[in-house]
């Protein structure tokens, strides 16, 4: 496997932010021994509830998904873009580990685990309504426990304020009405309070939350002796003169060793919400000084001092398909269908030409997509069609609210290389002209190369070619754009017309690089 495009680990000993430099929005984590694991939103990718394993707070694989369905399935048997699984919270308690996790939609559902990389339990359903969101849970020491959360504008009509119920100690019930413990509208500035992480050490109940919004917002926290307040608050982290844009919404978290440490996101646009790593420290009155100096990102700094001697890695992006199957960092626009993938030589993905009568990426359920891995990243593959007929079409895509792709499509006249682009609420159209491809007497297209660059200011140059040659420069360099609540992803898809479905797409491993 050839080496990711960004890695985090100078190698010395320091760090360079962001320890990861793709879009895993809003982080949380927690440690449970010498190991580190982090959750992060999914929305409406299928499995969703991804699952990050790290020694240091630097290296960080994936290992699952808490969430191999969106629930209540039918919702999501198309893709709900933007919908999902909003900002989630894991924790560590009796021995299990916990993911709270919202559907503005529908509500603040449960899952739990002994093994956070083994067998999830069926999401549990602990608050119904629209427009909650950001669950965070707190076992206090004396057995009681609390949920704090959120709220959507979009679909409460309310936001701004943070809101605490006293909950059963095995989560399966709230236990009142729940109570607004901050009023952001209360406080100077602030807007969009939310994203809240809750503690309690040291006699002090701590929240966590941002405020500002995604772009342009900080990281607050708050205090009080008393779960339900009041509570006063300080801003302990915002932009000042770096470049490192809404700095907030994640993670306090402790290493072995005693220091503390803040993971949080920064929103990047096309690149989605990348995570940094900062360090945290306590003044005189007892707040703490994020960042260094106090209150702004670092860009480069010591690793935490740990155990563990991590390998330098980044969370995987190329994928050599063993056994013919994606690894955890693909998942599906929608709930897979079992026929969407068909078994296969290992080294190599069988996508099923499914039956679609729209001509739109975006409402694929199909679509198989990973995010960016970089902002600077070369990404190839191969593909031929195989038993198809006219309408079918495969390739590789760079899609947010607006999207590119280049791949094979089967017209009456034969196979034609394609590369097509659709911007923002428009409908496709050529990027380049159609190339004639070779197809034998089976049916079965010629073998082609695929492939995308992108560059760190969002532009994708597509390529193309024959099998064992260079892939060459394709159309013109495509804007690539965020997709609802998150950033653009790199897709591979197969479809067909419902006229005539059926054939499949053989993609080659993808490889990506620097």
């Amino acid at each position: 496997m050839n080496r990711p495009p960004w890695i985090a680990d100078n190698g010395d000993g320091t760090y360079t932010n962001p320890v990861l430099r793709a879009d895993w929005s809003d982080p949380d984590a927690v440690r449970v021994g010498d190991d580190f694991y982090m959750v992060a939103s999914s929305f409406h990718r299928s499995p969703g509830l991804p699952v990050l394993h790290s020694r240091d707070l630097v290296n960080w694989s994936i290992i699952g998904h808490a969430l191999p369905r969106l629930e209540p399935e039918e919702a999501f048997a198309a893709p709900q873009r933007g919908c999902g699984v909003w900002a989630p919270a894991i924790r560590h308690h009796a021995g299990r580990f916990w993911i709270f996790y919202p559907d503005p939609d529908h509500g603040i559902s449960v899952v739990t685990a002994e093994d956070p990389a083994g067998l999830w339990s069926r999401p549990r359903l602990l608050k119904a309504g629209r427009g909650l969101i950001d669950p965070c849970p707190l076992w206090d020491e004396d057995g009681s426990a609390y949920l704090v959360h959120a709220w959507a504008k979009s679909r409460a009509g309310v936001n701004n304020k943070l809101t605490c119920h006293r909950m059963s100690p095995d989560a399966t019930a709230l236990l009142d009405g729940g109570r607004d413990v901050i009023d952001g509208d209360a406080l100077p500035g602030y807007r969009t309070l939310e994203g809240p992480k809750c503690y309690h050490r040291d006699g002090w109940y701590w929240i966590f939350a941002p405020a500002g919004g995604v772009r342009e917002g900080w990281q607050s926290v708050f205090r009080s002796r008393d779960v339900f307040g009041p509570y006063e608050e300080r801003i302990v982290l915002e932009q000042g003169d770096t470049d490192v844009n809404g700095p907030h919404q994640g993670a306090w978290v402790t290493a072995a060793g005693g220091r503390d440490w803040f993971l949080h996101f920064q929103d990047k646009g096309a690149f989605g919400r990348v995570v940094h790593l900062q360090p945290m420290r306590w003044d005189a009155e007892g707040w703490p000084l994020i960042g260094d100096p106090p209150g702004r990102p670092v860009a480069t700094h010591a690793k935490p001092d740990v155990a563990a001697d991590e390998a330098p890695r980044a969370p995987a992006a190329a994928d050599d398909f063993p056994d013919g199957e994606p690894g955890p960092q693909w998942s599906w626009a929608a709930n897979p269908d079992h026929g969407w993938l068909e078994p296969g030589p290992s080294g190599a993905l069988r996508l099923a030409c499914g039956p679609t009568d729209s001509g739109d990426l975006r409402r694929l359920p199909n679509l198989l997509e990973q995010r960016l891995p970089a902002e600077r990243f070369r990404a190839t593959t191969t593909v031929r069609l195989t038993g198809t007929a006219a309408g079918a079409r495969a390739g590789l895509t760079v899609l947010g609210e607006s999207y590119a792709w280049i791949g094979l499509a089967r017209t009456p006249e034969g196979a034609v290389l394609v590369h097509r682009t659709a911007e923002v609420d428009g409908a496709e159209r050529e990027g380049a002209p159609a190339t004639p491809v070779k197809v034998a007497e089976d049916g079965t297209t010629a073998q082609v190369v695929l492939g995308v660059e992108v560059s760190p200011d969002g532009r994708c140059h597509f390529l193309a070619g024959e099998a064992g040659e260079p892939p060459r420069p394709v159309g013109e360099p495509f804007a690539a754009t965020a997709g609802r609540w998150v950033g653009a992803a790199l897709g591979l898809f197969a479809a067909a017309s419902p006229y005539a479905p059926g054939g499949t797409a053989e993609f080659g491993p993808v490889r990506v690089e620097p």
